[in-house]
């Protein structure tokens, strides 16, 4: 009978910190998509934060070097990602992301039956998008317009709500437009998003050898390769942890995990007491905790993804640096691989002031570091930094 291994929680998150360049960043030269790649994503609703996330993991790269690899480069995407929300994701793996994401079961819909659209009416509209796009950069508007003229009147009724607000009914599905490769944002114009469809020719190319999955695969092996991702990014896991990192059904989470682990494809280990998975054979973990200082900020991966949440918030963190249980909504102090307080930057000019409010004592080394983490957000950001030690007074999204 094979002996169960047993991990520690010190073990899991030195090796997730190791594996996401949060114990040593990636060197000069190291492509801003392989940083992105080793996060699974670097969520960008705010495009800054997501500049943040990717540029605290390296020694040198800045704001222009991500907006580059987007922009210019076109080595990174931004989309829809993990649980509908925008990322910025490596375009050689859009084809591993869109089979995965596309293959994920998505749950009740929040709207009222006379808001939702059909399965039917769900196709036309992606259908609709990728052909208004292909070759081109709208804006919403003009997207929407394009939308409706492809498909009807009801695909523009405004019914929608959002943000004290109604959109046009075709907006429910735009993140699966992204999922299904039909749709990422452009560069702005002035101030508005434009959105395109996305270089499906120069996103393949090698993608097929890098991930696993080519064009031609299908769902269940796009979804095994997904697991496996995931699993050396943030294992040991459990399927709850990884339907939570979704915002998939847990049932459905289970099942997938029950058929890897019957195929060999994932091993069960003991995580802290819990049954929990890693990709198989991969059970090498570092033999002491994470160690160092590191700002974050909102919604990094690290903490998104991260399980346990009461191992990773311990006491006072899980009420200060979470929202109702939720992680991401307050940038957050890093000591020792466990969130250890929060922040807020606020930039005037050049100039950007630091305000970090730890929950816990710093010895003088973990402040020295704290000092060169503020400096590295500077850096990043492209400012001359100022930190302030106290209370953080704004609010969650502030």
């Amino acid at each position: 009978m094979t002996k169960t291994v047993r991990i520690t929680w010190d073990a899991a998150s030195a090796r997730r910190a190791r594996r996401q360049f949060l114990t040593s960043p990636a060197a000069t030269g190291t492509p801003v998509a392989e940083v992105v790649g080793a996060m699974l994503g670097a969520h960008a609703q705010v495009l800054s934060a997501a500049e943040l996330s990717v540029g605290m993991r390296t020694d040198a790269a800045t704001r222009a070097d991500v907006r580059a690899a987007l922009w210019d480069d076109r080595t990174l995407i931004k989309t829809y990602g993990p649980r509908g929300t925008v990322h910025l994701l490596p375009a050689r793996e859009l084809p591993l992301f869109s089979a995965a994401l596309s293959a994920v079961p998505t749950g009740p819909s929040p709207f009222p039956p006379e808001v939702r659209l059909t399965e039917e009416q769900a196709a036309q509209v992606v259908t609709a998008i990728g052909d208004a796009l292909d070759g081109r950069c709208l804006t919403l508007d003009e997207l929407s317009e394009e939308v409706v003229a492809r498909t009807g009147p009801w695909a523009g009724d405004r019914v929608m709500p959002a943000f004290q607000d109604l959109w046009p009914r075709w907006r429910q599905v735009m993140h699966r437009a992204g999922w299904a490769g039909a749709l990422c944002f452009g560069p702005n114009r002035g101030r508005k998003a434009t959105y395109t469809r996305p270089p499906w020719g120069d996103a393949g190319v090698g993608a097929e050898a890098e991930t696993g999955v080519g064009s031609g695969s299908g769902a269940g092996e796009a979804l095994a390769a997904f697991v496996d991702r995931y699993l050396y990014a943030y294992g040991p896991a459990t399927p709850q942890h990884f339907a939570r990192w979704l915002a998939a059904p847990p049932g459905w989470a289970t099942a997938l995990f029950g058929e890897l682990s019957a195929d060999g494809r994932i091993d069960e280990v003991d995580f802290e007491g819990t049954p929990a998975w890693v990709a198989a054979g991969d059970t090498d973990f570092p033999s002491g905790p994470a160690r160092g200082v590191r700002l974050l900020p909102y919604f990094d991966a690290y903490v998104i993804a991260g399980r346990p949440r009461e191992r990773l918030f311990p006491g006072k963190a899980y009420q200060r640096a979470l929202g109702g249980g939720q992680a991401g909504n307050y940038p957050v102090l890093l000591v020792d691989g466990v969130v250890a307080g929060v922040w807020h930057q606020r930039r005037r000019g050049r100039r950007t002031t630091v305000t970090v409010e730890p929950l816990v004592r710093l010895t003088a080394r973990q402040r020295r570091e704290l000092d060169e983490q503020v400096e590295r957000v500077g850096e990043v950001l492209e400012a001359t930094p100022e930190l302030v030690v106290g209370e953080v007074t704004v609010g969650p999204h502030a």
